[in-house]
């Protein structure tokens, strides 16, 4: 059994495009690369060939994990969504007490640092579930390293 993941409407949406672009236009770019590869001639020896198929064989993989978040997908309805403790959906805003830096999240099923999202079964995710705003938390890294962040803020 898959995974469940959880998202808001709008996350839900964002991937449901990005997959529908992958499927329409993404495809098109790579079919039309590996043509004019082949038009180079011996594909035994055609670097371009190979690079496009690996390029396609990457993409189709992508399409196919796209498929199943989407597929085994949890809507989260922001009428549920509280700010009184954290859980899946919430803003958080946290300050790394070692660094004195702060940070802000969202937390959903999935990890995506990079739009600042992190999941709940994360080292930081999994430490502030249903904590409250003030409360500080230990969080322990892969490395065995435990990082102290304080809760500053929850929203939704």
């Amino acid at each position: 059994m898959e995974k469940q993941t959880v998202y808001t409407r709008e996350d839900y949406a964002k991937l449901s495009e990005e997959l529908k672009r992958l499927k329409t236009e993404g495809r098109d770019e790579i079919a039309e690369k590996i043509k004019e590869a082949r038009s180079h001639g011996d594909l035994s020896e055609n670097a371009e060939y190979d690079e496009a198929m690996n390029e396609q064989a990457k993409m189709e993989a992508e399409i196919a994990k796209l498929e199943a978040d989407l597929r085994n997908a949890v809507i989260l309805e922001e009428e549920e969504l509280t700010t009184e403790t954290v859980h899946i959906g919430a803003k958080i805003k946290l300050f790394d007490m070692e660094y004195e830096e702060e940070l802000e999240y969202k937390i959903l099923g999935k990890s995506d640092l990079e739009h600042g999202i992190i999941s709940d079964l994360s080292p930081v995710g999994s430490a502030v579930m249903n904590k409250k705003v003030g409360d500080v938390v230990e969080v322990h890294t892969p490395s065995g390293k435990v990082i102290k962040m304080k809760i500053l803020a929850i929203s939704k």
